[in-house]
């Protein structure tokens, strides 16, 4: 790190703290030429991959945007939004991946978009699972109404007749 008192190209940590909700983390520094100490941020990056194949820094603000889309009427407040928002960012950063593709985060979205309010969630899933037709409307409200919302995981795609066939085996047993 470059000492911004002498421009020396070099300094030494002295202390390390995590800052935030532990997505960032706070160094003290000195510099070894001209002793001077000064204070540094580091953030690990997480790249999101667009359709283009540009790529772009992850936005909460972007996912509150969308959000706040789906739940527009909704009775949800936007302590809710922001909650959900830093969800889906600490989901995607457990994946461990410094890129991710921009639809994973839209399916990332659905989970905690579900246990939020569900009308929010069949408006959400509508645009990122591509419904084209009624069908596709009802069959995911036939999951919604068969299994309670922390009984299935909606960042995978399923179909409504797998999961009917799930609820139908676990109804034999």
């Amino acid at each position: 790190m470059i000492c911004p008192f002498c421009r020396h190209d070099d300094s030494r940590v002295i202390d390390s703290r995590p800052v935030e909700d532990g997505t960032q983390i706070r160094r003290r520094r000195e510099c070894p030429q001209c002793s001077q100490r000064f204070s540094t941020q580091e953030v690990a990056l997480l790249n999101i991959i667009k359709r283009s194949g540009a790529t772009e820094p992850f936005s909460r603000e972007k996912v509150l945007v969308g959000v706040r889309k789906a739940c527009q009427g909704r009775p949800v407040n936007e302590d809710d939004l922001v909650l959900l928002a830093q969800r889906v960012e600490e989901a995607l950063r457990a994946t461990g991946q410094a890129e991710i593709e921009a639809h994973e985060v839209g399916m990332a979205i659905l989970a905690p978009l579900r246990e939020l309010d569900e009308v929010a969630y069949l408006r959400y899933a509508s645009v990122y699972r591509n419904f084209t037709s009624l069908e596709d409307f009802e069959g995911e409200i036939a999951l919604l109404r068969a299994l309670p919302s922390n009984a299935i995981d909606t960042s995978k795609s399923s179909t409504p007749s797998s999961a009917s066939k799930k609820t139908e085996s676990s109804a034999k047993s």
